[in-house]
């Protein structure tokens, strides 16, 4: 086993490997060939990720994501450098798609980790990027259909009532999607990308697991990455994607740490509310398992050599 300290063998370095959720399918050809060139998993990612956030049919992440309860997109994201260990995230970024390269900028122009609201949006502004309106017509239909059944009103704030409807108004699939990619390049390095509008009909302001280092997602070029989608505060909790890669540190398979995380995900107090969540692993000799609490979910992978990426069914861990 790799100690805390070392850094891997480079005689040893696998194969390049390209790892993410279901959704990010649409990604993975870009992702793909910036590895078979030689590029970084850093920019892998980074690319995969982006043209998720591109995809107006995607309702969980970027452009065409759900909004609030007020109707405001809202986007979380968060990268990490395994190597470096350095890391970027906002959250509740408004008015700009490409969450995860201003996430990306946290990282690289600034001495922070996080940043939200407003000052993410700036910072979307000093990098180049154009203001938008993100909420398409298909969203803000689902959003006003939502509600009505849910709370009998059109969305808008009545006498302060937001914290009740949020207790109500719940996401149509319970807990959100989010895009998860996990890169290793040629060179050892592994990074991971997570970004997501969150939560649908969310209270404004509200941060899920993917800003939060540790819980939706972890990265460390000595042993692996880890990557969670589903109820983010549960993963919050439970430190999930920090968790399974010290399982990996510590000696454990990706299986392993995956059942473990999960089973403990699921000892949490959720109220009488199913405890979901998904998620993809990355190890640092190549391999990768993805793992989840429900039924019938998948994930995409490609590994170096392959023609195009492919895609298998999650472990359910029950």
């Amino acid at each position: 086993m790799t100690s805390w300290g070392s850094s891997p063998d480079e005689s040893t370095m696998p194969a390049a490997r390209l790892v993410g959720s279901a959704n990010a399918a649409v990604g993975m050809a870009a992702g793909v060939e910036i590895l078979r060139q030689g590029g970084s998993a850093l920019d892998a990612v980074e690319a995969a990720t982006r043209l998720v956030e591109d995809n107006p049919d995607d309702h969980t992440v970027g452009y065409g994501g759900y909004p609030n309860l007020l109707g405001e997109v809202e986007l979380d994201a968060s990268i990490m450098d395994g190597t470096s260990r350095r890391c970027g995230a906002v959250g509740s970024l408004r008015g700009y798609r490409a969450a995860i390269t201003v996430a990306r900028a946290v990282m690289e122009r600034l001495p922070h980790v996080l940043v939200v609201g407003d000052g993410a949006a700036r910072l979307a502004t000093e990098i180049g990027l154009v203001e938008e309106d993100l909420l398409t017509p298909a969203a803000a239909e689902l959003w006003q259909k939502g509600l009505n059944a849910k709370t009998g009103t059109g969305g808008a704030d009545e006498a302060g009532m937001l914290s009740w409807m949020a207790n109500i108004a719940t996401d149509p699939e319970r807990a959100p999607g989010t895009v998860n990619v996990l890169g290793l390049d040629r060179a050892g390095n592994i990074a991971s990308a997570v970004s997501t509008s969150g939560w649908a009909w969310k209270y404004p302001g509200r941060l899920g697991d993917t800003p939060v280092i540790g819980a939706g997602a972890y990265a460390d070029s000595r042993f692996g990455a880890a990557a969670c989608t589903g109820w983010g505060e549960l993963a919050i909790r439970a430190g999930t994607a920090r968790m399974i890669v010290a399982a990996v540190a510590m000696g454990a398979t990706l299986l392993e740490a995956g059942r473990a995380a999960l089973l403990d995900v699921g000892s949490l107090d959720t109220g009488g509310h199913p405890p979901t969540m998904s998620v993809v692993t990355l190890a640092a000799d190549g391999t990768h398992l993805a793992f989840s609490n429900e039924t019938g979910k998948r994930y995409v992978f490609w590994e170096d050599g392959m023609a195009s990426f492919d895609d298998a069914a999650r472990e359910h861990i029950a």
